[in-house]
C-alpha cells in the first residue's frame, strides 16, 4: 500500500510553530556570575532550567545526564525525520566543535531525541554519524523523553496522524551545559557556528 509523504504545507505550519514556539521560551538574566561577559545581552541564566535524566544512547546503553554532561557540552532536542531545523542545528553543533577543537577546548555533543518511536539507537547513530564522529545521540521510553524535556523546558508535540509520516512541533534552541555550573548559555536556531564557538570558548576560558 502506497504511503504518502508530508505536505508542503504541514511541513511549512509545522515549522513555522517551531520557530514561534522558540521564541515564545524566554531565559531571565541578573548580573553575578562573573560569567556575564561570555553571553550576548551578558547576566547570567535566571530560569532553572536543566537536571537529572537516565536516557539510552547511540549503542543502546543506559546513561546519566552525569555521564553525558561531563565537560563543556552542546545540547540539542529534536529528531531524525526533522526536514528543517534539527539537521542545521546539529550540523552547527558539530562544525562548533571542530572550531573549538582547533583552539584546544574540548566539547561534547548531545542530540536527544523527541521522537523515540522511530528514533531507535541504530537510527540515532545513523543520524549523529553522520554529523560528527562524536556527537551522541540519545532515546528512551516516552516517558524518559518527557522527563528529560521538562527538565530542560523543552516543547514538543506531534503533528499530524499518519503512523509513518508526521513532523514534530518542537522548540529549536542549543544549550551550553557544564557539569558544575549547569546551564551555561543558549543559543538560537540560526546561530551561526563561529558564534558557538566564539561564546563556548569565551566560557571555556572564564572556568579554568
Amino acid at each position: 500500500m502506497a504511503t504518502t509523504a508530508p505536505s508542503a504545507a504541514l511541513i511549512a505550519g509545522a515549522a513555522a510553530t517551531s520557530l514561534l514556539l522558540g521564541v515564545g521560551l524566554w531565559f531571565s538574566f541578573a548580573e553575578g556570575d562573573g560569567l556575564a561577559a561570555c553571553r550576548d545581552g551578558g547576566g547570567v541564566i535566571g530560569a532553572d532550567i536543566g537536571g537529572p535524566f537516565t536516557l539510552t544512547d547511540d549503542t543502546g546503553a543506559r546513561v546519566t545526564e552525569e555521564q553525558v554532561l561531563d565537560r563543556l557540552t552542546l545540547l540539542y532536542f529534536g529528531y531524525t525525520h526533522c526536514p528543517d531545523f534539527c539537521p542545521t542545528d546539529a550540523a552547527t553543533m558539530a562544525a562548533a566543535a571542530d572550531m573549538l577543537a582547533e583552539r584546544g577546548v574540548d566539547v561534547n555533543t548531545v542530540f536527544v531525541t523527541i521522537d523515540p518511536a522511530r528514533d531507535t539507537p541504530e537510527a540515532l547513530a545513523a543520524f549523529t554519524d553522520a554529523m560528527h564522529p562524536d556527537m551522541i545521540g540519545l532515546t528512551g521510553s516516552e516517558e524518559d523523553i518527557a522527563a528529560a524535556a521538562r527538565a530542560w523546558r523543552v516543547y514538543y508535540a506531534r503533528a499530524g496522524d499518519d503512523p509513518d509520516y508526521y513532523l514534530m512541533d518542537h522548540s529549536t534552541f542549543t544549550y551550553l551545559a557544564h557539569p558544575e555550573r549547569g546551564l551555561l548559555d543558549f543559543f538560537r536556531h540560526g546561530d551561526a557556528p563561529e558564534v558557538l564557538a566564539e561564546r563556548t570558548a569565551c566560557f571555556a576560558d572564564a572556568l579554568r
